[in-house]
Formats: C-alpha cells, sequence, structure tokens
C-alpha cells in the first residue's frame, strides 16, 4: 500500500485565503443583491500597462515564426532580462549583483516555498510574527516545524519573533539562534518596513551566527521613505548571508501573467559549497524555465516608458492604502501601515479576528484579511489592501466609518 507524506497531515485547517473565499461565496449566495466589496486578497485590480501588452503581442508574433520561435528557456531566464534586471534593481543603487546570479521564476511565493529544500532537514527557521502563512507552510511540508499548538497557534521547532504594537512591528534579534531567517520587507502584513541601521543589525547578526537570511522584497516598488533600502544587497555583508526574492506581481500587475526572480549571490556559502550552484541545480531540475513572452513583458517594465506606467499604477494602489489608513483613523479605528506599503493594519479592539470578519462581511458587507491567519500576534488585528479600485476604496471607508457610528449589530 503506498503511503503520503504524513509531514502534509500536520497541516492545521485549510489555507488562510481558501477558507475567505469560501465564507464571502457563501454569504454572495446567500445575499446576491448585496454589493460586496474585497480589500482581502492582496490582487491588483488595474490593467497591464500598454508597454507591456504592447511587449506581449510582439513576442507573440514572434513565437509564430519559425525564424523568432522560442523553446524552453534557460535555466536562469533570458539574459535579456536578467541583465535589465542587474543594471535597473542593483547597479544602480550601487549592489554588486550580477546577471548570473539573478534567477527568473515564475513568482516569488513559488521560490519562498521552494527555497527550503536546498537546507537541510534539522534547519531551525525564524519567521516575524505575523508571517506570511507560505513561510512556516512550506516548512511544514519539509518535516522541520516539530508539533504544532493549536491552542497558542505556533510551531514547537519554529522561532517566532513577535512583531506589536509595542515595538513598532518591528522584528527584534531571537534568544534563539535560527539557521534560517525570513524577512519580508516592507511586510505583509503589517505593512512595516526596516531602516538601513535595522536592517545592518540583521545582516550583521546572520554574518556572525551563520544564518541565511531570506528576504522577501515583493513589495519594493511601493517604499517612499529614503532611509528604508530597495534590496537587502544596499547593506554591507548582505552577499554573504542572503537570499532576495522579487515579484512583478504587485509593482507590474502581473499577478495574472506570473514572473518574478530570485538572486542567489555566489559568496553565499556554507562551508565551502556555494549556495548558488545548489540552487542552480535544483532551478533546472525542476522548472523548466518562465516563457518568454512573459520574460519579454518583464523587460518592458524597465523600459522609460514601462517604468513610468508601472509606477503611475503604484501610486494609485498607495493612495488607495492612504485613503484607507486616514479615514479609518478619522473615524477612530486604531490603525497602522499605509506607508511604504499597501496593507493597512488594523485593531479589532474587542473582537477577535475572525469576529471582526464575519461583522464586516455581515454589516459592511467588506472582505479583508483575519490577522489571526498570519500568526499568534496577528490575532487582534485585520489587513486591508489598497489593491481595489479607488471607488471602491472610497466607497468601503465609507462603509467603515458609518459601522463605527452605529455600532452595526453591536
Amino acid at each position: 500500500m503506498f503511503k503520503i507524506n504524513e509531514n502534509y497531515q500536520k497541516l492545521p485547517g485549510s489555507y488562510l485565503f481558501s477558507t475567505i473565499a469560501k465564507k464571502v461565496a457563501a454569504y454572495q449566495q446567500a445575499h446576491p443583491d448585496k454589493k460586496i466589496i474585497r480589500l482581502g486578497i492582496g490582487d491588483v485590480t488595474l490593467p497591464l500597462v500598454p508597454a507591456v501588452i504592447q511587449a506581449i503581442h510582439k513576442a507573440a508574433d514572434e513565437m509564430g515564426q519559425a525564424e523568432t520561435f522560442h523553446g524552453y528557456a534557460p535555466d536562469l531566464g533570458y539574459s535579456f532580462l536578467r541583465e535589465t534586471i542587474a543594471e535597473n534593481d542593483y547597479k544602480k543603487l550601487g549592489c554588486d549583483i550580477e546577471a548570473d546570479e539573478i534567477f527568473v521564476s515564475d513568482g516569488a511565493k513559488s521560490d519562498c516555498g521552494n527555497i527550503q529544500e536546498i537546507f537541510s532537514e534539522d534547519s531551525r527557521i525564524a519567521v516575524c510574527d505575523p508571517v506570511y502563512p507560505v513561510y512556516v507552510d512550506s516548512n511544514v511540508m519539509a518535516g522541520r516545524t516539530g508539533e504544532y499548538d493549536a491552542e497558542s497557534g505556533t510551531w514547537s521547532n519554529v522561532i517566532y519573533m513577535p512583531c506589536t504594537a509595542e515595538n513598532g512591528f518591528v522584528p527584534e534579534l531571537p534568544k534563539e539562534t535560527p539557521d534560517l531567517i525570513y524577512l519580508c520587507v516592507p511586510n505583509n502584513p503589517t505593512g512595516t518596513a526596516l531602516t538601513r541601521d535595522q536592517l545592518k543589525v540583521w545582516v550583521d547578526y546572520a554574518n556572525r551566527e551563520g544564518a541565511v537570511i531570506l528576504y522577501d522584497a515583493a513589495y519594493e516598488a511601493y517604499i517612499s521613505d529614503e532611509d528604508v533600502p530597495h534590496t537587502i544587497y544596499e547593506i554591507e555583508g548582505a552577499r554573504t548571508c542572503a537570499i532576495e526574492f522579487r515579484s512583478f506581481s504587485k509593482k507590474a500587475g502581473f499577478t495574472g501573467v506570473r514572473l518574478g526572480f530570485t538572486v542567489v549571490p555566489k559568496d553565499l556559502k556554507c562551508k565551502d559549497v556555494p549556495l548558488h550552484a545548489l540552487w542552480a541545480r535544483r532551478h533546472g531540475t525542476k522548472f523548466n524555465g518562465a516563457p518568454y513572452i512573459e520574460q519579454r513583458a518583464g523587460e518592458a517594465v524597465y523600459s522609460e516608458e514601462g517604468n513610468r506606467q508601472v509606477m503611475e499604477q503604484v501610486a494609485y494602489y498607495k493612495r488607495n492604502a492612504r485613503v484607507i489608513y486616514d479615514g479609518l483613523k478619522e473615524a477612530g479605528y486604531t490603525v497602522f501601515g499605509g506607508v511604504n506599503s499597501p496593507y493597512v493594519w488594523l485593531k479589532t479592539e474587542e473582537m477577535t479576528s475572525w469576529e471582526f470578519f464575519d461583522y464586516l462581511l455581515e454589516y459592511a458587507n467588506v472582505v479583508g484579511t483575519p490577522g489571526s491567519g498570519f500568526g499568534p500576534s496577528g490575532e487582534g488585528y485585520f489587513r486591508l489592501t489598497g489593491f481595489g479600485t479607488y471607488e471602491n476604496t472610497v466607497e468601503a471607508v465609507e462603509r467603515l466609518k458609518a459601522l463605527r457610528k452605529t455600532g452595526g449589530g453591536r
């Protein structure tokens, strides 16, 4: 009789966003006349910008001609995209990252979930709490998280670094020494960013302790503060301790196109074994490359016109986040984030985060994300995103303001 991987049976409940989708679908079916405004999942609403569409059409036309047809992409990705990324995202910032240290993929989520494969099964992970669920769940699947405590919502072999209002949602160095440190900056879900000095503390710590920082920079395009680095490689010493993940999803609206990349510097080694070579082997073995059409679309993001257009969209979503933050703060809610980030982190006060989810769905017809789905320290908080349309965002804020005044069903 075949056997299954028992680690998968350790995963508690269902995936956070699947649960939300089911709840919303059931409510909509029962109330077909209600207009539900979705500010929960971090999916974009604006269409792809013209420069990207033009690149997609041009690349598709090339694929229809024998002399310009492209089959499997190179393992690392096409050089035209990797060289463009290296120049625009790193060299212009003074970072020594070469094109052959960049691995093009179908998105940051996949790489964040797969990178743990190149580390030993007994590696100890440290995560910010609240945390993007993929970091923990992928390590559960790998069998390195220990046992789950349903009461506390924690895993016995995971080092949780609480990020709360008391510490400004900035993680503090753990008392126990981890092997792998997950940092998401700007943070999902709290919206917090780290300054250069704050990030330097982590780089120095990782180099001193022999740990690897897994740095998720999916929201880099939303950084506006000059003291917040756009990449961890702006910090001296990061090449020997950090792997960085990037995504085109939130910057360029590629959620339905799928494109991202991971940077693994050749200086990053375990004893004398370069992690770059290990990830290259894994990448080449399990991934057939992002499609040529999508990589040409990614290249267009860096053109003068493409960059202008996508940054206008980023500004649109940042304005939405600010509308949420300012509107709810004015109404008396306790809110965080909304700067350097498309996310607003809202305190639910006397309700649990899932009670608040049900409350908003029932009395305001607004969907957000319960903070408890991101970890123990997320309880009592709620995430709203700036990725809706401006009109819906304004309407949702007005509904929450009205709910604050009337008390809804309370």
